[in-house]
């Protein structure tokens, strides 16, 4: 039975239990809306795979319910396989095929005739921006280009939920804004994406929600300003105009806890639990250097900064 809901990703106390000792997931529970972006997050072995292959019905929990579109995993596999796309980390495409030929290729294999497959991906590659190399062999294309196929492979028929895991590992700058521009663009069509990426600003950016996710538990659950309110204090920023000179500002407010120092940013960050108070206290300490800086300032944390303080209190 399709049960009618707002949410089309449901999760309620799922457990799973590998050889009767390997706890993968305990109790998570949680819920996506129709057309939003979810960001699950957590250390490597942290539960994510387990909680994907679940929802993609590769994995039955061992306890406790899922469902996609309505669809319970367990009970109506066929059903919640026919909602959802996905990709890997790896593109899923035949490389001496063209990108044309692959789009075709899916279309066929999810039951559309000849003609309706060309057409489907004909608007795909418009879609996508790839009309330029769509009659090229994928084997030549960028490792962004075939990123984008992939995606476009997933979506041939238009799913209800797109899972996306770390879809933009290995790509550069420009690339990966593309393809988050692409998933702002699924959202905006009504399909909801759910992203698993090691790259936080990526979450940042494009979730609507975010769950994190330690030791198979879910530690925290909202959005990326929700989670950065739970950290419950700030951090001042110091960068100098001479890069050489971040060592000297490390060194003198180095006991004002977890201070770390960003080269490639140019940046010390000092937790700031005083807030004005620690930014006067760091800016004195760093006048005294007679330094030039370039900024210093007080911001919310990164979600970088929200992601280890939530993990690490689960450590200690």
């Amino acid at each position: 039975m399709h049960v009618s809901s707002d949410f089309v990703i449901e999760l309620d106390g799922v457990a799973k239990t590998f050889d009767g000792a390997v706890h993968a997931l305990q109790d998570v529970s949680f819920s996506v809306p129709s057309g939003s972006v979810c960001a699950l997050l957590g250390h490597n072995g942290a539960g994510k795979t387990t909680v994907i292959n679940i929802l993609t019905t590769l994995l039955q929990p061992t306890s406790g319910r899922a469902r996609i579109a309505g669809f319970d995993v367990v009970d109506r596999p066929a059903e919640v396989r026919a909602s959802f796309g996905a990709t890997g980390q790896r593109a899923a495409l035949d490389w001496q095929l063209t990108g044309r030929e692959n789009l075709v290729l899916f279309a066929r294999l999810r039951g559309m005739r000849r003609t309706e497959a060309r057409l489907r991906a004909d608007a795909l590659i418009e879609q996508f921006g790839m009309s330029h190399a769509a009659d090229r062999k994928v084997i030549t294309y960028s490792v962004g280009m075939q990123r984008r196929i992939d995606i476009a492979a997933a979506l041939v028929v238009q799913p209800k939920v797109l899972f996306l895991d770390e879809p933009t590992t290995g790509l550069d700058p420009r690339s990966r804004r593309d393809v988050w521009d692409l998933v702002a663009s699924l959202s905006a069509q009504g399909v909801t994406t759910l992203l698993t990426t090691q790259y936080l600003e990526e979450a940042d950016v494009l979730s609507d929600s975010i769950v994190v996710i330690d030791h198979g538990r879910v530690i925290a659950n909202g959005t990326a300003e929700d989670l950065k309110r739970r950290v419950g204090f700030s951090y001042c920023s110091v960068s100098p105009v001479n890069p050489a000179d971040l060592s000297k500002i490390l060194a003198v407010v180095a006991d004002l806890g977890d201070v770390k120092a960003d080269q490639e940013a140019n940046t010390v960050s000092v937790p700031a639990p005083g807030g004005v108070a620690t930014l006067t206290d760091v800016f004195r300490r760093v006048d005294q250097l007679g330094l030039e800086l370039a900024d210093i300032s007080l911001r919310k944390p990164t979600l970088d900064e929200v992601f280890f303080h939530l993990t690490e209190k689960i450590i200690t």
